[in-house]
């Protein structure tokens, strides 16, 4: 993401008073010196920028300002760029000390709701004073977030990055978190998708379900042509063809015999692993998926699915996936079942969340789910890229999404170096 273009960033303003600690807050966030800290008031002379992937948002661009209250000499200069910085943001943090608050503070506040975009109270230095229960009980009146923090207790970082991405991803307007192209962008103008959609007891009588019918709809507004056919006809339906498809997509339960039926030089994918990246994180989910090779035999597993059905036999998330991590992990998983929009809140007792493609959430949800699994420290994945690993294919199933992949492979050797 390093080469993502500024204007594609989510910008993250810092604003707040002389000497309040927005660079210290900056550098405690990105981990490094990139903003000059000083106990002199007004350190900070010019916007200072710093781009960086900030998961499961992904790229955002902070923005540094000069402080608000600022009496030096080149204040009015200073003051005119943070003041233009009002414009630019798509949040604001707005740093204050405990029980500091006053007119420059509302001031942020009104100008921020004339441009309405949302605001985030960062109480800093609270190692020094800890904020009164009156003081911020006023500013949740004012605000929907309010995070207190030191910017100098390195050894919470973690946690009190969790707690920041979660307030920025609910903060975050719409569009920089809305979901990416179902295949659109896989196809080039007048390219071919080849799906391979299964007839048995799952399918609904006399209809395709609902990530079938946005993957035709998705290629067809991307100016692409669909070729649907089940997995048994496939070889001589390729055959027909006078040119090898842009890529091929099927149900995660046919990928072996699939994998097997399309040349390894063609792109191929699943459905599940498609919504996966629509839906949510497709490099989260990737590296949750090497975690399968640790499994042992008494581990637990969560099964979540985004929708409540009556389970059929043979049922992918009751009976299938279950069945095949017991085969690959040569042992007794245990494996518990959670449906609809109830999410577990003890989910540090898994070793692994896979979770289905969630079709039936937004982005911001499924964002968030996969946020609330880093926070317990619990790696989470995808119904397809569950299944690819079992089947040995996930590589493949992976390889029309080359970042997604190179997050696999990292994590394939940090858990098991050569």
């Amino acid at each position: 993401m390093d080469t993502t273009p500024k204007g594609n960033r989510l910008h993250i303003a810092l604003l707040g008073r002389t000497n309040v600690g927005k660079s210290s807050f900056l550098n405690l966030v990105v981990g490094q010196d990139i903003a000059i800290t000083s106990s002199v008031a007004g350190t900070t002379t010019d916007v200072v920028e710093k781009a960086m992937e900030l998961l499961p948002l992904g790229p955002v661009l902070f923005l540094d300002t000069a402080g608000l209250d600022d009496a030096s000499e080149l204040s009015a200069l200073r003051l005119k760029k943070t003041e233009k910085i009002f414009d630019r943001a798509d949040i604001a943090l707005l740093v204050t000390e405990p029980d500091v608050w006053g007119t420059y503070e509302e001031e942020v506040l009104a100008e921020m709701d004339k441009r309405r975009v949302p605001v985030i109270v960062v109480v800093n230095k609270i190692d020094l004073h800890r904020p009164s229960d009156s003081f911020l009980q006023n500013l949740k009146a004012k605000v929907s977030h309010v995070i207190p923090v030191s910017s100098l207790d390195t050894a919470g970082r973690n946690a009190f990055l969790d707690t920041l991405k979660r307030r920025l991803l609910e903060a975050a307007p719409d569009d920089f978190v809305q979901p990416p192209s179902l295949v659109g962008d896989l196809l080039p103008p007048g390219g071919l998708a080849v799906l391979v959609v299964p007839i048995d007891l799952q399918a609904p009588r006399g209809r395709l379900i609902l990530p079938q019918v946005q993957t035709i709809r998705d290629a067809l507004d991307n100016d692409a042509a669909v070729l649907v056919v089940k997995e048994r006809e496939l070889p001589a339906t390729l055959a027909l063809l006078n040119r090898p498809p842009d890529i091929v997509i099927c149900d995660s339960q046919v990928i072996l015999k699939v994998s097997a039926d399309v040349a390894p030089a063609i792109p191929l994918t699943t459905f599940s692993i498609l919504f996966a990246r629509q839906k949510g994180d497709l490099a989260t989910a990737a590296e949750g998926v090497a975690y399968i090779e640790n499994l042992q035999s008494g581990d637990k597993v969560l099964i979540a699915e985004a929708c409540s059905h009556h389970p059929l036999e043979d049922d992918i998330g009751r009976v299938k996936i279950p069945r095949w991590l017991k085969q690959y992990a040569g042992g007794n998983i245990q494996t518990d079942i959670s449906a609809g929009r109830d999410y577990p809140e003890n989910l540090r007792e898994y070793k692994l969340i896979i979770h289905c493609g969630a079709c039936m959430l937004t982005r911001r949800e499924m964002l968030g789910r996969q946020q609330q699994a880093r926070e317990a420290e619990v790696p989470v994945t995808n119904y397809g890229l569950a299944i690819s690993f079992t089947q040995g294919v996930v590589r493949r199933t992976l390889s029309p999404f080359p970042s997604a992949l190179l997050a696999f492979d990292r994590k394939i050797k940090e858990l098991h170096p050569p």
